[in-house]
């Protein structure tokens, strides 16, 4: 579709709205007029408030471009999208959408009906397999999106996601390029890594961003997350690693540790990835990296990697060769261009082909969007079919006798209606019910996403105390949740009361105080007599306020001769979980260990201990 009208390309990232007004030159290529970029914030976290934080990023880009009444592609952001590579095997063309229905089915983790998905064939294998893309998003994800380009007076065109985009840029400006190339994208939340091949494409998202060393730094520095992003871009680098004179600056000090650490659990990622492609896809060694996103802007990120991998690593440049206007300010653009991939890849759609063609827009808004691009048309009609009943008035209305009539018969007309005013009424009063319980239906599904969010702070409540421990005993550790539930385990009131010693070869548990008890515990009472504190968990109630986990770890005791290692470790893991106040209560007589610390075998090789956890947002069921 060659045109010369500009239209924009937003990239909605996790932690920055980034958007660029393009245009088809006269050659068929692309041309970037203007630019610009706003950071979310905090608010661009969180679920509840990341629409407004969009909506009032996007007004203000806007403000400055007045792009207003433009066409617009959009890209997702990748915490939201989910991508799979998978193959087929060989089979008629008229069966492929048939067998790629069911591969969705089995792959994308949410029902079909509540997402929206797409696919793309990007080649064969030698021995005839199919090679195919796989993308969904929830539906209610991209409505979000499509109101806020239609609030913001834009038509949505495409919706794509981040790895596509960024294929589509890179083979746009590096499909020149022999051997095997890898491009890593790292983002605020998630990273994108792809393989480039003699043609062919493997991507794989990574749950790692920039975010992670910003809540570390955070939670170290005691400072708010805004003010820590804001100290991370001024001061934050990567440390080099080994023995070297650390900074004057305590933020840099400790910001540069962070990310080391950071950076190295994403190379780990990296890695592994690296054998799965040359393994099951048959790749061959990566001959280079290409580093992308604004998190690769931190200094001596490219050093890591380099070192790491042990490759020439560079900057990507989505901007190799796309023309500039003259009135650009090169040096400010060669700043931020290697996180205009996703933008640029948006661009590439609008010209005769992209290598990567996927469009996630819902049917619904696609309909919503004709509509309205029919309401001039309609209100022309109705005004028409005005016009044409008043001529017919005022014909009438020359007709005495005709207009007598006439009016008699509208008086009548009129006052049947009267009647119907009390019943109107009753049924306004039903919608109003209907719409509370509207509202009340609609914080119950929200309350669906708080799972997983809680899961991932477990998560990094884990890795955290992995870090802190192998730091301190100079030994590799695990500890990892075995169980998790909102029901109390069995004993477990009269092991917070008489907080007996440990099984043969286990530590004494530390003294902790009895949970509550009366109407939040089912029954008289006993140990087993329900969730104790939590009103859902007992079976009687309707939300769950606290859970309960198992948590299982490596011997420390056996591994440091330590006597109290064991019970150090379950307090660490308990004290890291208290530190993710968002979802936890943070007071340790409420958040803590409770029961004896166990061997899980014979082996001596592992405990077992026991965690009560309350939530600070209880979940209702």
């Amino acid at each position: 579709m060659l045109n010369n009208k500009s239209f924009l390309a937003v990239d909605f990232g996790a932690a920055n709205l980034k958007l660029a007004e393009l245009e088809v030159n006269e050659a068929g290529g692309l041309l970037l007029r203007r630019y610009g970029f706003r950071s979310l914030g905090q608010d661009g976290t969180q679920e509840a408030t990341r629409d407004t934080a969009m909506r009032k990023a996007m007004d203000e880009l806007l403000a400055e471009i007045g792009s207003k009444g433009r066409d617009v592609n959009i890209c997702a952001p990748g915490f939201h999208t989910f991508s799979k590579f998978v193959k087929l095997p060989p089979v008629d063309t008229s069966k492929v959408t048939q067998i790629i229905q069911y591969e969705a089915q089995q792959n994308v983790p949410f029902p079909l009906e509540e997402v929206v998905w797409d696919y793309q064939i990007l080649g064969s294998t030698p021995t005839g397999e199919l090679e195919v893309l796989l993308v969904a998003i929830k539906e209610d994800v991209v409505e979000g999106l499509f109101k806020t380009a239609e609030s913001a007076g834009l038509r949505l065109q495409i919706v794509d996601v981040s790895p596509a985009a960024l294929c589509n840029a890179f083979r746009y400006n590096y499909g020149d390029l022999d051997g095997c190339t890898m491009l890593l994208d790292i983002g605020a939340k998630t990273s994108n890594l792809l393989f480039f091949e003699k043609g062919n494409v493997y991507a794989r998202g990574i749950n790692i961003g920039a975010n992670s060393i910003t809540q570390d730094f955070a939670k170290e520095a005691k400072l708010p997350f805004d003010e820590a992003e804001r100290i991370k871009i001024a001061e934050g680098f990567v440390s080099l690693g080994g023995a070297y004179e650390e900074p004057d600056s305590p933020n840099q000090a400790a910001i540069s540790k962070i990310a080391r650490q950071v950076l190295t659990r994403l190379h780990i990622q990296v890695n592994q990835t690296i054998q799965f492609y040359r393994g099951q896809q048959g790749g061959s060694p990566p001959d280079r990296l290409f580093l992308s996103g604004g998190a690769t802007s931190m200094p001596y990120t490219a050093q890591f990697f380099s070192e790491k991998l042990n490759l020439p690593v560079e900057y990507f440049n989505p901007l190799r060769n796309i023309q500039l206007d003259p009135d650009l300010n090169r040096e400010e653009l060669a700043k931020v261009a290697h996180s205009l991939g996703e933008v640029v890849g948006l661009g590439l759609r609008n010209l005769a082909h992209c290598p990567v063609d996927l469009n996630l827009m819902p049917k619904s808004s696609k309909k919503r969007q004709q509509f309205s691009e029919k309401q001039p048309y309609i209100a022309a009609a109705v005004f028409c079919l005005i016009a044409v009943v008043w001529a017919f008035g005022l014909f009438y209305h020359r007709v005495a006798d005709e207009k007598k009539g006439a009016a008699d018969k509208l008086e009548t007309q009129v006052l049947a209606p009267k009647g119907n005013v009390q019943p109107l009424k009753d049924e306004l009063i039903r919608l109003k019910t209907a719409e509370r319980e509207v509202e009340h239906y609609t914080g119950l599904l929200q309350d669906r996403w708080y799972w997983g969010n809680v899961c991932m702070a477990l998560r990094e409540a884990m890795i955290s105390v992995e870090a802190k421990k192998e730091k301190e005993f100079g030994k590799p550790l695990s500890v990892w949740i075995e169980k998790l539930s909102p029901v109390a385990p069995a004993g477990y009131l009269s092991v917070v009361t008489a907080n007996p010693a440990a099984a043969a070869g286990g530590d004494a548990a530390p003294p902790v105080a009895a949970p509550p008890t009366g109407r939040n515990r089912r029954g008289g009472g006993g140990a087993g007599g329900g969730a104790a504190g939590s009103t859902s968990a007992g079976g009687g109630g309707a939300e769950i306020n606290r859970i309960f986990l198992t948590c299982r770890g490596m011997n420390m005791r056996e591994m440091t001769g330590k006597a109290d290692a064991n019970t150090t470790l379950a307090e660490s893991v308990a004290e890291e979980i208290r530190a993710q106040t968002n979802f936890f209560i943070g007071d340790p007589v409420i958040t803590r260990t409770f029961g004896p610390i166990l061997n899980s075998d014979t082996t001596n090789l592992t405990i077992s201990f026991e965690i009560d956890v309350k939530l600070v947002h209880p979940i209702k069921l």
